[in-house]
Protein backbone atom coordinates (compact mmCIF):
# COMPACT_ATOMS: atom_id res chain seq x y z
CA UNK A 1 0.00 0.00 0.00
CA UNK A 2 1.22 3.47 -0.67
CA UNK A 3 2.33 5.62 2.18
CA UNK A 4 0.02 8.77 0.21
CA UNK A 5 -3.28 6.55 0.34
CA UNK A 6 -6.28 8.93 0.93
CA UNK A 7 -8.63 8.34 3.63
CA UNK A 8 -11.70 9.95 2.10
CA UNK A 9 -12.17 10.97 -1.54
CA UNK A 10 -14.66 13.57 -2.31
CA UNK A 11 -16.11 15.28 -5.55
CA UNK A 12 -17.55 18.24 -5.23
CA UNK A 13 -19.68 19.13 -8.35
CA UNK A 14 -20.68 22.09 -7.72
CA UNK A 15 -17.21 23.92 -7.04
CA UNK A 16 -15.55 21.36 -9.34
CA UNK A 17 -13.05 20.27 -6.33
CA UNK A 18 -11.71 16.75 -5.87
CA UNK A 19 -10.91 16.87 -1.79
CA UNK A 20 -8.53 14.29 -0.47
CA UNK A 21 -7.98 13.69 2.82
CA UNK A 22 -5.40 11.79 4.41
CA UNK A 23 -4.99 9.92 7.72
CA UNK A 24 -2.71 12.40 8.98
CA UNK A 25 -5.07 15.19 8.61
CA UNK A 26 -3.85 16.85 5.75
CA UNK A 27 -6.33 17.52 3.58
CA UNK A 28 -6.32 18.94 -0.30
CA UNK A 29 -8.76 20.45 -3.05
CA UNK A 30 -7.56 20.39 -6.38
CA UNK A 31 -9.80 21.74 -8.93
CA UNK A 32 -11.14 19.68 -11.58
CA UNK A 33 -9.43 22.17 -14.26
CA UNK A 34 -5.66 21.32 -12.37
CA UNK A 35 -6.35 18.15 -12.38
CA UNK A 36 -7.36 17.82 -15.94
CA UNK A 37 -4.22 20.29 -17.50
CA UNK A 38 -1.93 18.23 -15.11
CA UNK A 39 -3.63 14.97 -16.44
CA UNK A 40 -0.67 12.00 -16.17
CA UNK A 41 -1.93 10.65 -19.86
CA UNK A 42 0.25 11.10 -23.25
CA UNK A 43 -2.21 13.05 -24.61
CA UNK A 44 -1.26 15.54 -22.19
CA UNK A 45 2.05 14.66 -21.16
CA UNK A 46 3.39 13.41 -24.38
CA UNK A 47 5.76 10.34 -24.82
CA UNK A 48 8.56 12.62 -23.10
CA UNK A 49 10.40 15.30 -22.37
CA UNK A 50 9.01 18.57 -24.40
CA UNK A 51 6.17 17.35 -25.73
CA UNK A 52 3.86 17.98 -23.61
CA UNK A 53 0.48 19.68 -24.73
CA UNK A 54 -0.71 23.14 -23.01
CA UNK A 55 -4.96 22.44 -22.31
CA UNK A 56 -6.90 25.63 -22.79
CA UNK A 57 -10.19 25.52 -22.28
CA UNK A 58 -10.70 23.58 -19.30
CA UNK A 59 -11.99 26.17 -16.87
CA UNK A 60 -15.41 24.81 -16.30
CA UNK A 61 -14.46 20.94 -16.87
CA UNK A 62 -15.93 18.47 -14.10
CA UNK A 63 -15.17 15.12 -13.12
CA UNK A 64 -18.21 12.91 -14.41
CA UNK A 65 -16.84 9.44 -12.15
CA UNK A 66 -13.81 7.86 -10.39
CA UNK A 67 -12.70 4.61 -10.99
CA UNK A 68 -10.17 2.58 -8.69
CA UNK A 69 -7.21 1.08 -10.42
CA UNK A 70 -6.40 -1.77 -8.52
CA UNK A 71 -4.61 -0.34 -4.89
CA UNK A 72 -2.53 2.30 -6.43
CA UNK A 73 -4.85 4.97 -7.82
CA UNK A 74 -7.78 6.17 -9.90
CA UNK A 75 -8.63 7.32 -12.86
CA UNK A 76 -10.89 10.19 -13.76
CA UNK A 77 -13.44 10.54 -16.19
CA UNK A 78 -13.95 14.51 -16.90
CA UNK A 79 -17.02 16.18 -18.37
CA UNK A 80 -14.78 17.14 -21.58
CA UNK A 81 -14.47 12.74 -22.10
CA UNK A 82 -11.20 12.62 -21.57
CA UNK A 83 -10.31 9.76 -19.03
CA UNK A 84 -6.81 8.47 -20.31
CA UNK A 85 -3.81 8.45 -17.69
CA UNK A 86 -3.92 6.64 -14.19
CA UNK A 87 -3.55 9.08 -11.02
CA UNK A 88 -1.69 7.32 -8.46
CA UNK A 89 -1.39 8.32 -4.83
CA UNK A 90 1.54 9.49 -4.91
CA UNK A 91 0.98 11.57 -8.54
CA UNK A 92 -2.26 12.66 -6.38
CA UNK A 93 -0.34 13.58 -3.38
CA UNK A 94 2.00 15.53 -5.52
CA UNK A 95 -0.23 17.56 -7.20
CA UNK A 96 -1.82 18.78 -4.09
CA UNK A 97 1.72 19.60 -2.27
CA UNK A 98 2.87 21.51 -5.42
CA UNK A 99 -0.76 22.72 -5.86
CA UNK A 100 0.73 26.71 -5.66
CA UNK A 101 3.59 26.33 -7.66
CA UNK A 102 2.05 23.86 -10.31
CA UNK A 103 -0.94 26.64 -11.00
CA UNK A 104 1.49 29.70 -11.25
CA UNK A 105 3.34 27.40 -13.98
CA UNK A 106 0.17 26.79 -15.87
CA UNK A 107 -1.23 30.66 -15.84
CA UNK A 108 2.21 31.50 -16.70
CA UNK A 109 2.40 28.69 -19.70
CA UNK A 110 -1.23 29.74 -21.27
CA UNK A 111 -0.25 33.56 -20.45
CA UNK A 112 2.59 33.14 -22.72
CA UNK A 113 0.43 31.09 -25.40
CA UNK A 114 -1.70 34.37 -25.43
CA UNK A 115 -4.56 31.78 -23.87
CA UNK A 116 -7.27 34.42 -21.47
CA UNK A 117 -9.08 31.87 -18.56
CA UNK A 118 -12.67 32.53 -18.58
CA UNK A 119 -13.82 31.64 -15.34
Amino acid sequence: MSEHLPADIKVHRRSRLLALTYPDGQCFELPCEYLRVYSPSAEVRGHGPGEEVLQVGKENVNIDAIEPMGHYGIKLRFSDGHDTGIYTWELLHDLGSRHDALWKRYLERLAAAGYTRHD
